[in-house]
């Protein structure tokens, strides 16, 4: 089978799909790999790199998705303005597509539907399911501690005040505060990272456990009173969507923390779903002038009513950040653990050369989104509205 790795084309993307690393991985596997040229050159691997790990160099992407069996890319599908043609449309029935499409968002059904009636098999990585023989292929874990780290320096760098409390001659400046929502794998980056550069740190998250390990980084808990059998998956692995009635609670619980908070973190996610809105326009109004939030789960619809996918945009005097490729910010490190993901997920979907899938496997009936011209992915389908 043919793998190709296409250069990500969304504006501002740095990584890549794979790096020489994994690339020699997959020749020795059997498979035939073509990179686009210069697909890897922004994360600092360049073509030669490729070449003497067994790669073709195509400076193409239509020929890449023509002659791929397999496409591994970073990002959903996107319109190829270079090309004039939406990467879609480049592709062809009974084609594999692994990357983030994030199905169950809005902005993405339309993206879906088009892979559904080209026939693509698209998988998934923001629905990998957190468990221990998937650890290694976790792909949104991983970007989301990059994504962590990232939007609290972001955020920082936008604040009009230091992080730190700071002595000074004329009296000591209050360190800045910080609330987390979410305290998943990004949100305790983000913790770790905002208590590193001496902020007061807040957290929230709906999973008591998640709580415990805010806690022990040193984030003061917010109590969201919501109880267990409405906050979790049966296996209690997963936060669940919360019905409406109590996200309203949760926002009540969150309104005076959002009101006094100088930065805050917004990571809140719930598996293959829409992302809830925890912040509304008023709770946005009740901010000091000169806060920022950073939207970390925009790439599912985002926790901020406001948030515009893919922008940064001031309403009320607050800074809010939608940038979609956070990650890509520090392109290196991301790219080598993304690379890793997707290589140890392909291995894993791989028997005798050939991706085989076996609906009955948790990680399979997770990722599958788009088979035989249908969509199947739970998520999307409800959020859709069509389950």
């Amino acid at each position: 089978m043919v793998i190709g790795i296409p250069k990500e084309i969304m504006q501002g993307e740095k990584r890549v799909s794979g790096i020489p690393e994994t690339v020699k991985r997959m020749v020795a596997d059997g498979f035939e790999v073509l990179v686009e040229k210069g697909a890897g050159v922004d994360s600092h691997y360049p073509d030669a790199d490729y070449v003497a790990a067994g790669a073709k160099i195509v400076d193409d992407p239509e020929i890449i998705y023509r002659e791929s069996d397999i496409i591994l890319k970073v990002k959903e599908p996107q319109f190829n303005v270079k090309k004039g043609k939406h990467e879609i449309d480049m592709m062809h029935a009974g084609q594999y597509l692994i990357t983030f499409l994030h199905p169950a968002a809005p902005g993405n059904h339309e993206m879906i539907r088009g892979l559904a009636e080209k026939s693509v098999v698209g998988l998934t990585l923001d629905s990998i399911p957190r468990i221990s023989r998937a650890q290694n292929m976790d792909a949104l874990s991983s970007m989301s501690t990059c994504a962590g780290y990232k939007g609290v320096l972001l955020a920082a760098n936008k604040l009009s005040k230091f992080m730190p409390m700071i002595g000074s001659a004329v009296g000591m400046i209050k360190p800045a505060t910080v609330l987390v929502i979410g305290a998943g794998v990004a949100g305790l980056r983000a913790i770790a990272t905002a208590k590193a550069l001496g902020a007061v740190v807040h957290a929230a998250d709906i999973r008591p456990e998640a709580a415990e390990q805010a806690k022990s980084l040193g984030a003061k808990v917010v109590e969201l009173n919501i109880p267990e059998e409405l906050a979790l998956s049966p296996d209690k692995k997963y936060a669940k969507a919360l019905p409406e009635e109590w996200l309203e609670k949760e926002r009540e619980a969150l309104r005076e923390y959002v009101a006094k908070a100088d930065i805050v973190i917004a990571s809140a996610l719930v598996p293959g779903r829409v992302a809830p809105v925890l912040i509304t326009e008023e709770m946005v109004k009740s901010m000091q002038p000169g806060s920022c939030i950073v939207d970390i789960s925009v790439d599912q619809g985002g926790n901020c009513e406001l948030t515009v996918p893919g922008e940064e945009v001031v309403c009320h005097d607050v800074a809010i950040v939608g940038i979609k490729n956070i990650p890509g910010m520090i392109p290196n490190a991301s790219t080598w653990m993304f690379s890793n993901n997707i290589y140890n997920l392909l291995k894993y979907l791989t028997k005798d050369g050939k991706i085989v899938l076996d609906l009955n496997d948790e990680i399979v009936a997770s990722i599958l989104v788009t088979k035989d011209g249908k969509i199947v992915h739970a998520g999307t389908l409800e959020a859709m509205g069509l389950r």
